[in-house]
């Protein structure tokens, strides 16, 4: 008899793989749009462009862009996948995961060489909490890893990261995936099993349910269409007192819930909520990981990954434990020499109102002393880079970081072998989470075929009015190019049974006839 007992002490990331869309706007041309100076875009929050997902393109297309790649890249038998953990927070449907869809997607790619059924056996879930959901996730493969050492796991984040037209979200926006191939005895990262979790309930940033009645639908179409709102109750009493239903208003329910992919956000709260709980979950994980409360615990990383909602998140949010961390470090009068004033004590002013604002003057002033510049381009600035080309991408935002900064370091000739990287997840709602992985000695084979600039070099811009008849769901044809990529081909709309049901295709060449 076989056994598989877990002689394996390591596991972790082996490989990776992401899917960008072929198009992106240039931050540029949407502050040109939207009347905004591009330095502050640019300069401020190290925004240079945002991918934008073409038509046919959504999260689970995506999704299965990236893993497609990861299967093939890495000669997988599909039939050895035991699971893939997929977090989003695009949902496609209320009950039906979207990781049904990327394996449906896959099955048909794989049936060829490997049976209708090759995925018959994979564990699939979305797992949603805004955009830390990957890295729950990841962190629930790593477990079960652990588990049995021939276990072969695929975590994969997949997002479209979209806003409202002129919000002040828009120009943060992207798409996209990154699909992580965990194992044990993994070629890139080995993860330490010590997670630090900070979460409390807030409404930093939601996509709420939202309701209107019928009365309410009917009442703006008649404005709309310049008559009398209040015939809407006697147009609406001509619908049949039934349980039969035969149209949108025919329905058995006076108010419908609406779900719009865009969400309801206050920014600067969220930022707070960033820094807060990126600190809690820190001190969480010293004490997890057996670490003395006095020592300077970044010293431990040499690189750190953060979720980046924009760029430059981490550099702006990451003072207050930078400030810290140097007074655990013993080389705060250093800094503080640089920075030529005082902490703020709160028992110098009048109300806890003045003196948050105060606090916030230093925290910003922190950031420009040579010493806060120095950590950030070591520490931080490489993970930025591709960030700022693409955008936010939710729950996959960290792991592109991760890339961004892997991927420089190979280009740079760095050796990180043996070093440590130390990673800051956060998710709206609100929940950080913080951890360490140690880079494998083969790291250098695996992200010698990342090829993430060289792909993001190759993307096509887009005139801004393309951009946003996308945005706004008015084109059909693919703006950019499709051959050998997955996209939506239909949903359901005649089938009583089957209304709303997505099916999807891989393209094999262009569309027959591009639209102008």
């Amino acid at each position: 008899m076989t056994t598989h007992m877990n002689r394996a002490t390591k596991v972790g990331i082996d490989d990776m793989s992401f899917y960008i869309p072929g198009i992106y706007l240039p931050i540029e041309d949407l502050a040109e749009a939207r009347d905004l100076e591009y330095a502050k875009l640019n300069k401020g929050l190290g925004l240079n462009a945002m991918s934008v997902a073409d038509a046919g393109e959504d999260a689970a297309t995506m999704a299965a862009n990236a893993v497609l790649d990861l299967i093939r890249k890495n000669e997988l038998d599909p039939r050895r996948i035991g699971r893939i953990y997929l977090g989003t927070e695009s949902a496609l449907d209320g009950s039906k995961p979207m990781a049904s869809y990327l394996v449906d997607m896959l099955s048909d790619y794989f049936a060829a060489d490997y049976g209708e059924d090759c995925f018959l056996h994979c564990d699939v879930v979305d797992l949603t909490f805004a955009c830390i959901g990957a890295v729950d996730a990841l962190q629930n493969t790593l477990d079960w890893a652990r588990g049995r050492n021939d276990r072969i796991g695929i975590v994969v984040g997949a997002d479209n990261a979209k806003y409202e037209l002129g919000s002040g979200g828009e120009y943060t926006q992207g798409a996209g995936a990154v699909a992580v191939l965990v194992k044990s005895n993994p070629r890139l990262l080995a993860f330490r099993d010590a997670w630090g979790v900070a979460t409390r309930p807030v409404h930093d940033f939601f996509k709420p349910l939202r309701s209107v009645t019928k009365q309410e639908l009917v009442e703006e179409v008649l404005r709309l269409a310049g008559q009398d709102a209040q015939q809407a109750a006697k147009l609406l009493a001509k619908i049949p007192d039934n349980t039969e239903v035969n149209g949108v208003l025919d329905s058995n329910e006076d108010t419908f819930l609406l779900h719009k992919e865009t969400p309801v956000f206050d920014g600067p709260y969220s930022n707070d909520c960033y820094q807060q709980r990126i600190g809690e979950a820190l001190d969480n994980f010293k004490i997890k990981a057996g670490i003395d409360a006095g020592e300077a615990v970044t010293d431990r990383w040499h690189r750190l990954a953060f979720h980046l909602p924009y760029a430059y998140q981490a550099r702006r949010m990451f003072s207050e434990v930078f400030v810290e961390e140097a007074q655990r470090r013993g080389d705060w009068p250093l800094i503080q020499e640089e920075l030529g004033q005082e902490l703020p004590a709160r028992t110098d002013f009048d109300n806890e109102k003045e003196y948050q604002k105060a606090y916030g003057r230093f925290l910003r002033a922190i950031t420009k002393t040579p010493a806060y510049r120095n950590f950030v381009n070591v520490r931080i600035e490489k993970g930025e880079r591709a960030s700022s080309l693409v955008g936010n991408l939710y729950t996959s935002s960290i792991f592109l970081a991760l890339m961004s900064s892997l991927e420089a370091d190979f280009s740079e000739g760095c050796e990180l072998r043996g070093l440590r990287m130390g990673f800051f997840a956060y998710g709206s709602g609100s929940k950080s989470k913080v951890f360490e992985a140690e880079v494998q000695p083969q790291w250098r084979e695996v992200v010698s075929r990342f090829g993430l600039m060289q792909t993001l070099d190759n993307r096509q811009p887009l005139d801004y009015a393309v951009y946003e008849d996308l945005h706004r769901g008015r084109r059909q044809q693919p703006a950019g190019p499709v051959e050998g990529r997955f996209l939506l081909e239909k949903v359901e709309t005649q089938r009583p049974n089957y209304i709303g049901a997505r099916s999807y295709r891989r393209m094999e060449h262009a569309p027959a006839v591009a639209e102008k």
